[in-house]
């Protein structure tokens, strides 16, 4: 005798339907509320106190509009839902109306946009930076032109800079010569005078992108001198021939934005990201990870993809590599070679070469 099966009552999957997409709408609310709360926050001008008051009334519509959804037979819902998706679209359209500029009042450390020529084996940069820096703000401003030879490019070094913790770091890559010389890229916020950095603001496109091409005097010593941040110096491994295509690709990135403004992003847009795209441009196949995006640990993403310095173990490689005390060490007056080979020493795949007078 067959086995009967008893129907599921009528208008239950119905039913169930109808609570998952109430709670996903829901959710969609809660979500667009607290973006447009933080683009309020971050991109309306005027007094904190209009700010605020205008975000209380934002945030009590996306309440009004979640209750709406939870609540039965309510009267007023549609009128709320329509105020509300009114509101999303105002925020929108003024989200999209926001364009990057190169015409700010910039403060000092970024007020000049890095200028590359290239022709064969010749690079000239202008507006190389090279601040002699006391103090996070005292210092003195210096911009400089300098020439390269590719042809004599011999080494790239990682460097890490943490200051808000384990997980969150600044990431340089700094490229060295065989005649002693060096540069360093670092994609940064390029500051309005005055301004100081907000990683929420960088999810509201408050800040353009600067590439900074600078002296490892200037860049580094002012992260582990000045602000006393954790600096981290990595030799990588990459082949001579990857360092050209890699140089050039900040290069690269340096004329994109100079020739079109910006706006970083502290997610996909950032200093970590964009040694990332350059990389993958000359190894297409190095995969996504979560250490992009917490870019405290991207030099373990690099280790892992064979890119550090070879037989040793990645705790060994991030200990010698810690380099502020020899940092501190370094006179204030000391030149920019003393500098470099003092952050050096003990660094493994540094040649001795490198780290001696």
């Amino acid at each position: 005798m067959p086995v009967e099966t008893i129907p599921p009552a009528p208008g239950r999957n119905g039913r169930w339907l109808r609570i998952v997409a109430r709670v996903l709408a829901a959710a969609a609310i809660a979500a667009a509320t607290a973006w447009g709360a933080g683009l309020i926050g971050f991109q309306l001008p005027g007094a904190p106190p209009w700010r605020g008051a205008l975000i209380a009334a934002w945030c009590a519509l996306g309440a009004a509009s979640m209750a709406v959804l939870v609540l039965r037979r309510v009267a007023v819902r549609k009128p709320i839902l329509i105020a509300f998706a009114a509101g999303l679209a105002a925020l929108l359209a003024w989200w999209l109306s926001l364009a990057p500029s190169h015409r700010r009042d910039w403060a000092d450390d970024v007020a000049r946009l890095l200028d590359a020529q290239v022709s064969g084996d010749r690079v000239v940069l202008r507006n190389v930076r090279n601040f002699q820096w006391r103090s996070e703000t005292d210092y003195t401003a210096h911009w400089e032109t300098r020439e390269y030879d590719l042809s004599r490019l011999s080494s790239a070094d990682l460097v890490l800079s943490y200051w808000m913790g384990p997980d969150i770091a600044h990431t340089l890559v700094s490229f060295g010569f065989d005649d002693g010389r060096r540069v360093v890229f670092s994609l940064e916020i390029r500051k309005e005078r005055g301004e100081s950095f907000s990683a929420l603001g960088g999810f509201f496109r408050r800040y353009e992108q600067v590439l900074v091409a600078a002296d490892e005097r200037d860049i580094v010593r002012t992260r582990s001198n000045a602000r006393g941040e954790d600096v981290y110096l990595y030799r990588l491994n990459i082949p001579p021939q990857t360092l050209r295509p890699m140089f050039l690709g900040f290069l690269a990135k340096a004329g994109a934005l100079q020739r079109q403004p910006a706006f970083y992003n502290t997610l996909t847009s950032n200093c970590t990201t964009v040694v990332f795209e350059i990389a993958r441009h000359v190894v297409p196949d190095l995969p996504l990870d979560y250490r992009l995006l917490a870019a405290g640990h991207f030099a373990e993403y690099v280790y892992d993809r064979g890119g550090l310095t070879p037989g040793y173990s990645y705790s060994q490689l991030q200990e010698r590599g810690y380099i502020n005390p020899r940092a501190l060490a370094v006179p204030a007056d000391a030149d920019a070679g003393t500098f470099s080979r003092a952050i050096r020493r003990g660094v493994p795949g540094v040649p001795a070469a490198e780290t001696e007078p």
